[in-house]
């Protein structure tokens, strides 16, 4: 089975083909992933947007499954928050020396300043889309329960990892192993539910 997935960062796809590998699914970024038009992502729910996205990359491999996920951070005492927003929580980052990612988490350290520790929970989501032909088939969910420290741990991961504290290992999700990050984050288990249905639909 040959997937295609509807993205422009190559650790995901890099991730993502070597998980699938031992399945007999062979995950390939969408040819001329770049010079198509971006999809809208003005859904309000990780769903909507992954959603969106897989099916509007989808009408450009017709008969092709393609793939796409949206994710995030929901933060408890910020009723959900930063929610569908995260990759682009700081608005205002492009106008800053710092990159995004930085941007972001400065952000939401100040907006959680004043909580306790006992009140920084957590979570992040993933959703991945399956649609062919412009047409959703099926949609999985990952999430992963943590807590927000008040300082970055790791290096690595990308974006809120290092500030995702996660108990059961008694580390952030920056200080994991990349094997160890796939067997327990959000995207991980998105994908490996994904993979359980192209097992169970080998013709699909």
């Amino acid at each position: 089975m040959r997937i295609f997935i509807a993205s422009s960062n190559h650790g995901k796809l890099r991730d993502f083909a070597a998980a699938a590998a031992p399945h007999g699914v062979a995950v390939q970024l969408l040819p001329g992933f770049n010079e198509i038009p971006q999809a809208v992502e003005d859904g309000a729910t990780f769903e909507e947007n992954a959603r969106k996205k897989a099916e509007h990359y989808s009408r450009s491999a017709a008969g092709t499954l393609v793939i796409a996920d949206d994710s995030g951070l929901e933060v408890d005492a910020l009723s959900g928050s930063p929610g569908v927003l995260s990759a682009r929580y700081a608005a205002d980052a492009a106008e800053t020396a710092i990159s995004q990612d930085e941007a972001n988490n400065a952000k939401l350290l100040r907006e959680l300043e004043p909580v306790p520790d006992d009140q920084r929970g957590a979570r992040f989501v993933c959703v991945i889309s399956v649609a062919r032909d412009g047409v959703e088939i099926t949609s999985f969910r990952g999430s992963v329960e943590g807590v927000i420290l008040r300082a970055p741990r790791g290096t690595g991961g990308f974006g809120y990892d290092p500030l995702f504290f996660f108990p059961a290992l008694d580390k952030t999700l920056g200080e994991l192993s990349p094997n160890e990050k796939a067997q327990v984050s959000h995207r991980g288990q998105a994908f490996n539910s994904f993979l359980a249905w192209c097992d169970a639909n080998p013709s699909t």
